[in-house]
């Protein structure tokens, strides 16, 4: 009859407490809670609540991860702010402000290598300023978008960075797509197939991916970037816009947006194809910020309320591990 040390190679444990580096399948008895126990994979991703920033705000840029976040410049009340933030993974620090107060602009890069353009200033005007973030203070560049946009998407670091679609302000939306080499913005050939605005990116500049947004109406459509053109996949399970979103080309997170009511869905992409996970947000929300990737990803601030929100929650993706009570009966 086979055994347990045969099957997994070692023996089941009586520990007084739990081991401090399990691995996935060992089971053991806890003799201080007088349990057996075993460690396994998660099966679907979870939100939890974090702490909460200093300023509240919605759409704002966001950049980094979990660990490491930049929050930077949103709607507020007055309307435009230039507050940056630092998320070390516990707290929120307050930083240097922006050059430029906006808000709906797009960022990229990392907490201590960041970039942020596009937007909307005071009077309501689109701008295409472009500044970079040291770690300490913003660099304003001065040479920006060559098409002057807001609500736009963003991906890449701060010395490959790629911008698409958003609006000029004016009715029509834009596809336009330019690439960023730590200096200059060139246009792409590329254009977005579904020419929209308020929606997520992510990933790098020849592998992004765009997703959400509302043209005519909120979209679930999902494009591939390959550093020259757009391919269309499979769209979100849930259309939507002002959605926050992380990770790679072909292993991304999308949650939250509107309209209102505000969501909590939460979807992974493969690749090829949304699936949605079985919890969402614990704060529906819009107009919100995001780090990180699909294992671990921060999602901060947003609308409601109209003043915007502090809110943060950490998302820890399906596959972590985790320590399960064995039942008997």
């Amino acid at each position: 009859m086979a055994t347990y040390k045969g099957i997994q190679g070692f023996t089941i444990q009586n520990l007084s407490a739990d081991p401090s580096n399990p691995i996935e399948g060992q089971v053991w008895y806890n003799s201080t809670s007088n349990v057996w126990k075993v460690e396994e994979a998660t099966t679907a991703g979870a939100w939890a609540t974090a702490n909460n920033m200093n300023t509240a705000r919605f759409q704002l840029g966001g950049a980094g991860t979990q660990t490491a976040a930049l929050a930077a410049a949103g709607y507020i009340d007055p309307p435009y702010s230039d507050a940056t933030e630092e998320y070390d993974g516990t707290s929120w620090a307050s930083s240097n402000p922006t050059n430029t107060a906006r808000a709906r602009l797009a960022a990229a890069g990392t907490q201590t290598a960041g970039l942020a353009f596009g937007g909307e200033i005071a009077g309501g005007a689109t701008t295409g300023a472009t500044e970079e973030y040291d770690g300490n203070s913003w660099t304003s560049n001065p040479t920006g978008l060559n098409t002057v946009r807001r609500l736009l998407a963003g991906a890449g670091t701060q010395t490959a960075a790629l911008a698409f679609g958003g609006t000029t302000g004016t009715p029509p939306d834009t596809g336009a797509t330019e690439e960023y080499d730590g200096s200059t913005w060139t246009s792409s050939p590329g254009s977005l197939n579904t020419v929209r605005r308020y929606f997520a990116g992510c990933g790098i500049q020849t592998a992004a991916l765009g997703f959400g947004g509302i043209d005519t109406a909120p979209t679930g459509a999902t494009e591939e970037y390959n550093g020259t053109s757009w391919a269309t996949s499979n769209p979100l399970n849930t259309a939507r816009n002002g959605l926050g979103g992380a990770g790679t080309q072909s292993s991304a997170l999308a949650f939250g947006g509107g309209p209102p009511p505000f969501k909590t869905e939460t979807e992974l992409y493969d690749g090829t194809s949304w699936t949605s996970n079985p919890t969402g947000l614990n704060t529906a929300r819009a107009g919100v910020g995001a780090a990180g990737t699909t294992a671990v990803a921060l999602a901060f601030a947003g609308d409601p309320p109209v003043a915007g929100s502090t809110t943060t929650e950490e998302w820890t993706g399906p596959g972590a591990p985790l320590t399960q009570t064995i039942t008997v009966s």
